[in-house]
């Protein structure tokens, strides 16, 4: 056991909700306390079953900082009905980002993460959907800047590239984001997603470089992958990501802010949420800690 460990969970670590998925906001609120874990981020639908102000008076009661709200975006619809009603959607999200960071303790980030979307249904046209992220960002970046939000695009691992998120890499995220002012569109930078990369410490130093790094969050890869591959995330010390190289390098970056562990794993959201969250803080700190100044 490190010092840091010694003296309780690391002062950056932020439990994002996703990773006690079926606790609700009440619950994960108290775990996430309790443990002595700082900062919590989360997700619209237990936000929006108690209803915003609710949530916004319940995080303010828990002490603890408010590191991004999960998640907006599917963007590649194409022009009609559907892809308004998606950025009305998104508008709703920006609000309640600001509302919530507002209710968060001292640090918090008004940090919204965007999934880009998949391919339309029939369609095969990858570089016209990446097109219509970047002209759904645009449509959406007043009304962030307006309220005081950073909207942080999430490329996604290749295997949910039809399905889910059409950006695969942190720098096709970089170059969509280029267009905008930093403070008003960034990049989430998800270990489980960008780990494979050849480009991506280049890319991670081009994203501070740029000052985009929205978020920095963390979890393991490992093989084989479940049968549902969105359920594949595992503990930081169970998989083969060298987050050293990694977490450096966004460090050298200059990013200063929580640092999430988000899994999505069903053997891990069927156990005790309080046990999760220790477990969590247990991995952090092997696997992360040691690389944070």
């Amino acid at each position: 056991m490190t010092l840091r460990q010694a003296q309780g969970p690391d002062p950056r670590l932020s439990i994002n909700q996703a990773t006690i998925k079926y606790a609700d906001l009440a619950t994960a609120l108290r775990v996430t306390a309790d443990a002595g874990v700082q900062s919590i981020g989360l997700w619209r639908e237990p936000v929006n079953e108690v209803g915003l102000d609710v949530a916004a008076r319940m995080l303010a009661d828990s002490g603890l900082r408010f590191s991004s709200h999960c998640r907006g975006g599917f963007f590649t619809l194409p022009v009609g009905p559907e892809r308004e009603a998606a950025l009305d959607e998104n508008r709703r999200a920006i609000e309640e980002t600001a509302t919530l960071a507002a209710a968060g303790a001292e640090g918090s980030a008004a940090v919204l993460v965007l999934v880009a979307g998949g391919l339309p249904a029939g369609s095969r046209d990858l570089i016209g959907a990446r097109e219509r992220v970047r002209d759904a960002i645009g449509a959406l970046a007043d009304d962030a800047k307006a309220a005081g939000v950073t909207l942080a695009l999430e490329p996604l691992h290749p295997m949910y590239a039809s399905d889910r998120a059409v950006v695969s890499t942190l720098g096709q995220a970089l170059d969509i984001a280029a267009d905008f002012d930093s403070a008003v569109v960034g990049a989430a930078v998800d270990t489980f997603h960008i780990w494979w990369d050849p480009q991506v410490l280049e890319q991670i130093a081009r994203a501070g470089r740029e000052g985009r790094i929205a978020t920095y969050q963390v979890c393991d890869w490992k093989t084989p992958l479940a049968e549902d591959v969105l359920l594949s995330r595992h503990y930081m010390d169970e998989g083969v990501i060298d987050f050293g190289s990694l977490t450096r390098a966004v460090i050298e970056t200059g990013y200063n802010r929580d640092i999430e562990v988000e899994l999505f794993n069903a053997d891990i959201w069927a156990d005790d949420p309080a046990h999760v969250v220790a477990r969590t803080v247990e991995s952090f700190g092997t696997a992360v800690s040691p690389h944070l100044p």
